[in-house]
């Protein structure tokens, strides 16, 4: 369902215009009756090739259509996928910053370089480490937290 069917949601203009318009083409391009298009026009295609005696022309006229085709789609498919992108990560950074205990360093962590998201990564693993020799599982911890209370079991079991 379109959210952006409130009139006063919707944006006007050139910009909102192609919004409106690249939405419905890739709620379109992704129903079956696009699928049932395209097979059909290639059914077309194949049949009308002994019409033509499989020219190059004829062959022309299916390498162009899917060129085309393929061309707009590329830019339809990043775009909802950028959005759909956008989406989940403010719904997991509300879901951070509304859990108690949460680390709100990761807010917008997609934004954060390559090295920064290996060092983090690096990080929840060191955690899932210490975690597995944790006999609390209802308690959750900081990798501070899990190396101390790991130091503390291996010396009281000395």
């Amino acid at each position: 369902m379109e959210r952006n069917a409130d009139p006063d949601r919707r944006k006007s203009g050139v910009r909102g215009t192609l919004e409106r318009l690249s939405f419905a083409a890739t709620e379109w391009a992704g129903s079956a009756w696009a699928l049932g298009a395209a097979c059909l026009l290639i059914l077309a295609w194949l049949v009308t090739g002994p019409i033509f005696g499989f020219s190059d022309s004829w062959q022309l006229v299916i390498n162009t259509a899917t060129s085309i085709v393929t061309f707009v789609m590329v830019f339809l498919i990043q775009r909802a996928q950028n959005k759909e992108s956008r989406a989940v990560h403010l719904k997991l950074n509300e879901i951070v910053a509304a859990l108690q205990g949460a680390s709100n360093r990761l807010i917008g962590a997609e934004h954060l370089s390559e090295e920064e998201l290996r060092t983090l990564h690096d990080h929840y693993l060191r955690l899932i480490q210490l975690a597995e020799k944790d006999t609390d599982i209802q308690r959750s911890r900081s990798v501070e937290e899990a190396e101390a209370a790991t130091a503390r079991r291996t010396t009281a079991g000395r």
